[in-house]
């Protein structure tokens, strides 16, 4: 797959003749890949490469001038690897900024569709482009004079509700990442880099990975968690806590990440890993002494154990 950035300023573009699926994809997830599978339907029936136009940042960010103001679902790395195994064959990455959003709707049309060859576009129900937002599905054919044709996707639901990128970010905030994971196809992933902390963990017997977690990532309520991660080729267990200590009282003013692998013993100081969300197992509590910490965690690895022996069973 080629990934290729384009923005507002004038520059060569890419003339291969596709078949576009346009959207934000945040999360890649159910609804998304509907319009991706149909797209490369398409694609495939008319002879044409496969491409995909995503942006960077979330128009949020821009419009509402707060740098932050959106938690992804997906890095734009993960969107990335998501799409090529897709079969995706080109990605534009179009850089969103105040003079995109100023770009009445058949200018963006003529800068980013028709002057990048697309013979056909496919986009969900609910997809809006140029300034305020004020082309839409209902304006596309218009738009496109006809340089290309439209297929519009309808949305996609899931047991009668509409899978949606805000319907997984409202499941993670009250920890049901497993469902996410449904929604997703695969389990809500945070990058980060293992860093050194207070190593409470090895004076008990749990050593833990500290995350610094990358900026802007969509986490679930804080607790612990069953996850895995895959370290050096090999999919590891472990469990997490994603909180703040208050046994121990250290600041509330940012959330950690530990994670204490399970049957892993090497040193990840300074390494770059990808938790991945697989299930709620309990709140974070506050202890009055080390002892009960010890047990909880004790019974949590238990807990966690069994999950994974169900899973493989």
């Amino acid at each position: 797959m080629e990934v290729i950035r384009l923005s507002t300023a004038t520059q060569d573009k890419p003339q291969t003749p596709t078949v576009l699926a346009i959207g934000f994809f945040d999360g890649v997830h159910l609804g998304h890949q509907r319009v991706i599978e149909e797209a490369k339907r398409i694609a495939d029936d008319q002879a044409l490469a496969l491409a995909v136009m995503t942006f960077t940042p979330h128009p949020k960010e821009i419009l509402a001038k707060q740098p932050g103001a959106v938690e992804y679902l997906t890095t734009m790395e993960q969107k990335i690897a998501i799409f090529d195994g897709l079969g995706v064959d080109f990605l534009y990455v179009v850089e969103f900024t105040k003079d995109l959003a100023k770009l009445k709707p058949k200018a963006f049309i003529n800068q980013f569709i028709i002057d990048l060859n697309i013979k056909h576009l496919v986009s969900g129900f609910d997809f809006s482009y140029g300034h305020k937002g004020k082309g839409n599905v209902h304006t596309l054919v218009d738009d496109a004079e006809g340089h290309f044709s439209v297929t519009i996707v309808d949305k996609f639901t899931d047991q009668t509700e509409k899978v949606s990128s805000t319907r997984i970010r409202e499941l993670l905030k009250e920890g049901r990442v497993d469902e996410a994971k449904h929604l997703l196809t695969r389990p809500l992933k945070t990058s980060g880099t293992v860093v050194h902390g207070h190593k409470r963990g090895r004076t008990i017997g749990y050593p833990t990975a500290n995350l610094a977690v990358y900026e802007s990532q969509a986490l679930p309520k804080t607790g612990v968690y069953y996850v895995t991660a895959v370290i050096n080729g090999q999919k590891i267990d472990g469990m997490a806590n994603l909180g703040y200590n208050p046994t121990f009282q250290d600041s509330k003013e940012q959330v950690k990440l530990e994670v204490h692998f399970l049957n892993f013993s090497d040193d990840l100081y300074g390494k770059g890993i990808e938790v991945e969300w697989q299930q709620y197992v309990r709140e974070e509590l506050k202890f009055d002494s080390i002892e009960p910490l010890i047990a909880q965690i004790e019974q949590d690895e238990r807990t966690i154990r069994q999950i994974i022996l169900k899973n493989k069973g």
